[in-house]
């Protein structure tokens, strides 16, 4: 796919760019100074002139659902470029991302990447993603919310979900913290199509799922259950729609 959007995205985004690259590269450099919340506040002001760019409004429900009292995984289905920043843009306190090698050492994605301490992964290299599961779960014990997405990437699955990676979902067994499921739905019009016309997309945060309903469930369990619950809301928003 040519990938009209994104390139158009990217081009009127040079302009920001050229303020905010040196702006984050200062607070990267200095995290002594700059607080995690004022770097995620940064992020997310970057993601936001991004989705402006993209002529994209995200409409968000279930907001309460958002654990207060402790730290969380989420674990997203995933559909496009655009996904991520629909999720964090919702997110009121800052949040890792577990951010796939690929996509993490272009101008702008590095920036938001270093604000966000985001682990970067090597979906290719077995041993980067022992090591990056690792830097995950120090985060997490570390009382860090991290968001990742368990199918490891996507194609033009649009708003059907595809296999689960089971690897990912170790954090949560060996840390116990509290899951957080959300479905993104028509997020990969946003930045993965042909057309320049305003889209909507949608983000769901679902019920927590606390340590007691997963306890003793294995990797490969627990992705089947976290997914049946992801499943479960897009099979009823693709219904809504039909």
């Amino acid at each position: 796919m040519f990938n009209l959007r994104f390139k158009l995205t990217i081009l009127f985004s040079i302009f920001d760019a050229f303020k905010e690259i040196p702006q984050a590269n200062k607070m990267i450099a200095d995290k002594d100074r700059y607080s995690l919340e004022e770097r995620f506040a940064y992020a997310k002001l970057i993601m936001d002139n991004m989705r402006k760019k993209a002529r994209c409004e995200t409409d968000v429900y279930g907001k309460e659902n958002i654990p207060t009292d402790s730290n969380f995984v989420i674990y997203s289905n995933h559909q496009g470029k655009y996904d991520a920043l629909g999720i964090l843009l919702a997110l009121e306190k800052p949040c890792s991302v577990l951010w796939a090698k690929k996509t993490a050492d272009t101008p702008l994605s590095r920036q938001v990447c270093g604000l966000l301490d985001a682990v970067v992964i090597d979906l290719e290299n077995p041993r980067d993603i022992v090591n990056s599961i690792k830097a995950v779960n120090a985060q997490i014990k570390d009382g860090r919310n991290i968001l990742i997405f368990p199918e490891g990437g996507y194609t033009d699955n649009k708003n059907n979900l595809i296999e689960f990676k089971t690897g990912c979902f170790s954090c949560s067994v060996q840390t116990g913290a509290p899951i957080l499921p959300v479905a993104v739905y028509d997020s990969y019009k946003a930045m993965n199509s042909n057309t320049y016309e305003k889209v909507r997309t949608q983000v769901h945060f679902l019920k927590p799922i606390y340590r007691e309903e997963f306890e003793g469930m294995n990797k490969k369990q627990l992705a089947d259950f976290v997914k049946g619950r992801i499943e479960e809301k897009m099979s009823e928003l693709r219904a809504a729609k039909a």
